[in-house]
């Protein structure tokens, strides 16, 4: 069965059939340019093809390398056999050039989810290898609209071409790789079509290899109900919610019955000066009837009082130090990838975990496998109202985290700013029967 995605512009299949992904080189028309693009793709679409499966089924991916280097895909935020987690080194070996990995994927969680490689990761996602991974609830939610925005920036030159440079020392010493081309789903300042009464479910995933954002929407409700895949257990608004690369929210947006022919800008405002990412507009007709319910929420997922209890077993202090293949290494303890610190643990047990920032930068880090609470920023209590697999750590900030471990097998845990984590800011927690 094929379900087309016409605000996306892609075609997403469901379980019922395996799904075909090849990596390969190609162009794309930016609207800004006159000449096409060279870029890496999957299925020589930008982004790679949005995939909806169904929670409780599970999904074959075949994938094929026809890159000119190996590679692999990362199903970022999906909770599945570690087997398949699509880590080199890790989890499989690197698919080669000419070769093909079946992917056996057991959707065990409903929510807003993406993929990508995990193979010289920092110019395989810049070139464009990447897209959006949609589980849907078992019972289908009457929204007037889904709305799927893959958030991303590209560092194009001045003939549209990527900027060829990757891992440089600028992106190394600061906060990695930002470009001068932010888009939403590979168009520039989009335009999405609305009506009057509309209640829309917005799905913002953060797939740059570096830059954050803050999403604001002025004018309209816009209140967040998922955080990185999973219901939040109570709504609050959207209000300068920090994205950094990997994290996702889902909104549920009301438009006014009133607002016929009105347009609503949605701008970042991570930045000193905030720019235009997208627009809303708004028919001029009569409302629609807007539809009434309530999405899911996640009252009892991992509680914090689980963890009142629980003494820190690891603190992972994140800085930086000369050496490295770069010249300049990004650390755990000091110790670069693949001779990291890593960590042990026995399966179902909670964990807490300090990610200690000693540096200037920021980096946002991502546990591979599992889904886990803030509990503190500066070991001052700050419990956060829904559980993540990304979180940002700023410049001389700790923060303590708690989890469950449920899935065994060796999970990635890293930086997921792309450079940072090529300069070696990576290393594993294996969760042992």
């Amino acid at each position: 069965m094929i379900l087309i995605i016409g605000l996306l512009g892609h075609a997403g299949a469901y379980a019922e059939q395996p799904l075909k992904l090849e990596a390969r080189e190609g162009y794309y028309q930016f609207p800004f340019f006159d000449t096409r693009t060279p870029v890496w793709s999957y299925n020589d679409q930008i982004p790679g093809p949005l995939i909806r499966g169904r929670v409780g089924t599970t999904m074959v991916v075949d994938f094929a390398n026809r890159l000119k280097e190996p590679s692999s895909i990362h199903w970022h935020g999906l909770r599945i056999e570690n087997a398949m987690d699509g880590v080199p080194g890790v989890t499989q070996d690197p698919v080669g050039p000419g070769e093909n990995f079946r992917y056996r994927l057991k959707l065990e969680d409903a929510g807003t989810f993406w993929y990508h490689p995990h193979f010289n990761s920092s110019e395989q996602l810049e070139r464009g290898l990447k897209g959006v991974f949609i589980v849907e609830e078992a019972e289908k939610q009457p929204w007037s609209q889904d709305w799927v925005w893959l958030m991303d920036d590209w560092l194009l030159q001045k003939d549209g071409t990527i900027y060829p440079q990757f891992n440089t020392g600028r992106d190394l010493m600061h906060d990695g790789r930002w470009g001068n081309a932010p888009t939403i789903n590979g168009n520039f300042r989009p335009v999405f079509q609305a009506k009057p009464g509309e209640r829309i479910r917005l799905r913002l995933i953060n797939g740059a290899n570096a830059r954050i954002f803050s999403p604001h929407i002025e004018g309209l409700s816009a209140n967040i109900i998922a955080v990185d895949g999973k219901p939040v257990t109570k709504f609050f608004a959207l209000d300068r919610f920090v994205l950094s690369p990997g994290n996702r929210i889902d909104l549920d947006i009301r438009i006014p019955k009133q607002a016929g022919g009105k347009i609503f800008a949605v701008e970042d405002r991570f930045t000193r000066k905030a720019f235009e990412l997208a627009s809303i507009k708004v028919d001029q007709s009569d409302p629609v009837k807007s539809p009434k319910f309530s999405p899911p929420t996640e009252a009892n997922f991992i509680p914090a009082q689980m963890f009142e209890k629980v003494k820190v077993e690891k603190t992972w202090d994140l800085n930086a130090i000369r050496g490295g293949k770069f010249g300049i290494g990004w650390t755990m303890n000091q110790k670069l990838w693949p001779d990291s610190d890593k960590v042990d643990y026995p399966l179902g047990l909670p964990r807490k975990i300090i990610f200690k920032n000693s540096s200037s930068r920021l980096h946002p880090m991502h546990i591979h496998g599992v889904f886990f609470r803030v509990l503190e920023r500066n070991r001052i209590k700050a419990i956060e109202q829904f559980t993540r697999d990304t979180v940002l750590v700023g410049p001389r900030e700790s923060v303590t985290i708690g989890f469950v471990p449920e899935h065994p097998g060796i999970w990635l845990t890293h930086c997921h700013i792309q450079e940072h984590a090529e300069a070696g800011m990576m290393t594993t927690i294996e969760i042992k029967n």
